[in-house]
């Protein structure tokens, strides 16, 4: 699946004003096909959603096990992989995952990941992992050296 996330300009702010709190806000991941504008979008109505229905819903799907881990001045966030499985008829086409925030008000955006491998559509009974780096985590910040 991805490749390096593309953190929303307005994700630090809200982050360091208390916006998110990731042990124990809901973050959730909506699929695209329309490439997000990290300099502009800054919530869910922002972000064109791919048509609910097959697997998908709307607002796309909770993720499990959001962290946090600190080790010395950087800290990364984890998060738990997701398996997407269309039933029923076709999810798609969609080419960007975008992690937001559920719980505050707005549905404030994180980052997005567009798919190495370009555009897909998930036919009836197919299957996508969202592979989320759990060893560089989602996001990684730490102290300038």
């Amino acid at each position: 699946m991805p490749v390096t996330p593309v953190i929303f300009d307005c994700f630090y702010e809200n982050a360091y004003n208390g916006v998110h709190d990731f042990d124990t806000h809901t973050f959730k991941c909506a699929f695209t096909n329309t490439t997000p504008t990290a300099a502009s979008d800054a919530q869910l109505t922002d972000i064109t959603e791919i048509t609910a229905g097959n697997g998908y819903a709307a607002g796309g799907v909770t993720l499990d096990n959001v962290s946090v881990t600190r080790t010395g001045s950087t800290a990364k966030v984890t998060i738990d992989d997701e398996v997407i499985t269309a039933s029923g008829g076709s999810i798609g086409p969609f080419e960007h995952f975008v992690i937001y925030n559920d719980t505050a008000t707005g549905d404030p955006l994180v980052c997005y990941i567009t798919r190495a491998e370009g555009t897909t559509t998930l036919s009836d009974g197919e299957s996508i992992t969202l592979d989320f780096n759990a060893t560089n985590g989602v996001i990684t910040h730490g102290a300038a050296a």
